[in-house]
């Protein structure tokens, strides 16, 4: 027995060995696969402080993939009382632009200065190979949208448009049901209630009100403020069809409040097989961002986020559903900035927040507003055959 210890000896070790190498192997794959599913982080400049919707970037809970790394703000008084609030360092507040990304060299920019000046944080951008992200709508007007289009795609940079309505569950369960599970048959009919009782009405801040009912800074009232939501949803289910006609019927119920603007609008935009009704106003009783889309057969219809109701059969009924919050990482705008930036994730040509979704938006929204001045239905071809 003790001659053949050695030999023993050397195959506990040939095992001992085999065994480690299995463990560094499965440690280096498991290691491997971490690092392939670990978010690298995007580094972020916000631009201007004066639309409020700043606050969903500057009160994000902290997460991995994205960083701001500078705020473009001349307003100091705003841009300390939002530092008070969400507790970032005015270090990284910088007057200008230009400053900002000498300073900081961001990766992205998110938008949330006047529509207006859309188009010059794309001027700016673009060359130097910054991607921008810009609060609904994508411009004042059509004229600007073909500028920032044509400068995206000559510097191939990404330039997404933000919605709030886009992080809705039930919009995309809406669209997975009419459009993947045919519950409702063929699509006929959409209408879209969007808006709010009034900017004045519901509080906002001076610094935001000063641009929002200015027709040349917001590129006009209720009309572009709300009605983009709808053009953008329908553009979206029906995959970026142009419309035959668009009517428009806007009012200033409230000329006193906003002299400058139209507070309400009424879009209808017609389709060979369908109809879309885009009901946008700041004369609503309440906040709200409804769909209802009507099939052959049945109904969908979203009420938030997060509630439907559902018919299929009108003999059965209809039936309430709640709708489950997106996917994380394709959750809300800033999580997917950082996906189509840092990991090459391609939209669809006319998902929500693409380019190709939101210049037909722009389309319909001079056509609409062309129709309220005319006070005639628009034939879309003819409009838009020069």
């Amino acid at each position: 027995m003790p001659s053949n210890i050695p030999k023993i000896r050397s195959f506990l070790l040939a095992a001992m060995l085999v065994t480690f190498g299995l463990w560094s192997l499965q440690a280096k794959d498991t290691q491997t696969e971490m690092n392939k599913n670990a978010t690298e982080t995007l580094r972020v400049g916000v631009v201007g402080l004066v639309h409020t919707h700043v606050h969903w970037i500057l009160g994000r809970e902290p997460q991995d993939d994205i960083e701001i790394v500078g705020i473009v703000e001349p307003n100091r008084q705003l841009a300390q009382q939002y530092s008070d609030q969400h507790g970032y360092s005015m270090d990284i507040v910088f007057d200008t632009l230009d400053e900002m990304v000498k300073a900081t060299n961001p990766e992205a920019v998110t938008a949330f200065n006047t529509i207006y000046d859309h188009l010059e944080v794309v001027e700016y951008c673009a060359p130097k190979g910054i991607h921008v992200m810009v609060e609904k709508p994508l411009a004042v007007n059509l004229e600007h949208a073909k500028k920032m289009e044509a400068l995206a795609k000559k510097y191939g940079i990404a330039l997404l448009t933000n919605y709030e309505t886009s992080w809705y569950g039930s919009n995309y369960k809406a669209y997975e049901m009419v459009k993947k599970e045919d519950k409702i048959g063929p699509l006929r009919r959409m209408l879209f209630h969007t808006g709010h009782p009034g900017p004045i009405e519901i509080g906002c801040n001076p610094e935001f009100l000063e641009w929002l009912t200015d027709p040349v800074l917001n590129g006009g009232g209720a009309l572009t403020d709300f009605g983009c939501y709808g053009a953008n949803l329908a553009t979206w289910f029906l995959e970026g069809a142009e419309p035959l006609t668009v009517s428009c019927t806007t009012q200033q119920l409230k000329p006193d409040m906003y002299p400058k603007v139209e507070d309400d609008a009424t879009i209808v935009l017609t389709y060979p097989k369908a109809q879309v009704i885009i009901q946008a106003s700041w004369n609503w009783s309440h906040n709200r961002k409804d769909m209802e889309v009507y099939g052959t057969n049945g109904y969908v219809v979203c009420k938030n986020g997060t509630d439907m109701e559902i018919l299929e059969d009108e003999k059965k009924g209809s039936y309430p559903l709640t709708a489950k919050a997106l996917k994380q990482g394709y959750h809300d705008p800033f999580a997917l900035l950082q996906k189509v930036v840092k990991e090459g994730y391609q939209l669809t040509p006319f998902d929500v927040s693409s380019l190709e979704n939101n210049m037909r938006v722009m389309q319909i929204l001079e056509a609409a507003k062309q129709a309220s001045v005319s006070g005639k239905t628009i034939e879309w071809k003819q409009f838009f055959s020069n």
